[in-house]
């Protein structure tokens, strides 16, 4: 018999998806609910990549390359203090998401899912973040979904928060670990 790998307080998250999404409201919910703490990865972005996003310039595997190690730096302490992390991360390609990993190969991911106009909506609501609604095709064309290999749970904007957050912790319960090889 398989025993439970870890808790999900104990875990390391990754809320991923397209920009605005969803992913530092929900990662943020999804922290505080279970009482660890919430990185937001776009802060630790640096100031090339956002003045490229905000220029209206798509980031490419070499921008993001040097900000997804120092992201796997973040979840790879986390783990070795044996904490919880939540990280919003758009996390768009499977390479990305091996490289943070390799932080922690338990890490859990939470894809924030939704169609195109519905986050495009969104984009345009907000004032107060550099990536412009002109980039998000570019995002939906860099987007590998999670693959059935991948422990993480894939779930739909259209439902509020709260919603999401259950989802991902009913899914937990019922799938607590990857499953050995």
């Amino acid at each position: 018999m398989m025993e439970k790998k870890q808790q999900p307080q104990i875990m390391r998250w990754v809320v991923m998806g397209v920009s605005g999404c969803g992913k530092s409201s929900v990662g943020s919910a999804v922290a505080q609910r279970l009482g660890i703490e919430h990185v937001e990865g776009d802060a630790d972005h640096p100031p090339a990549n956002i003045a490229k996003m905000a220029a209206g310039i798509p980031l490419d595997d070499t921008d993001r390359h040097g900000w997804l190690l120092l992201l796997k730096q973040r979840i790879a302490y986390a783990a070795s203090q044996g904490n919880g992390l939540v990280l919003s991360c758009s996390a768009l390609k499977r390479r990305y998401r091996d490289l943070l990993r390799e932080g922690d190969p338990d890490l859990f991911f939470l894809h924030l899912h939704g169609d195109r106009a519905l986050i495009a909506e969104r984009m345009q609501a907000r004032s107060d973040h550099f990536m412009p609604v002109a980039l998000l095709d570019s995002q939906f064309r860099d987007l590998e979904t999670l693959q059935a290999d991948e422990f993480g749970l894939c779930v739909d904007i259209r439902n509020p928060p709260e919603v999401l957050i259950e989802q991902a912790l009913l899914h937990l319960q019922h799938h607590p670990f990857k499953e050995e090889k």
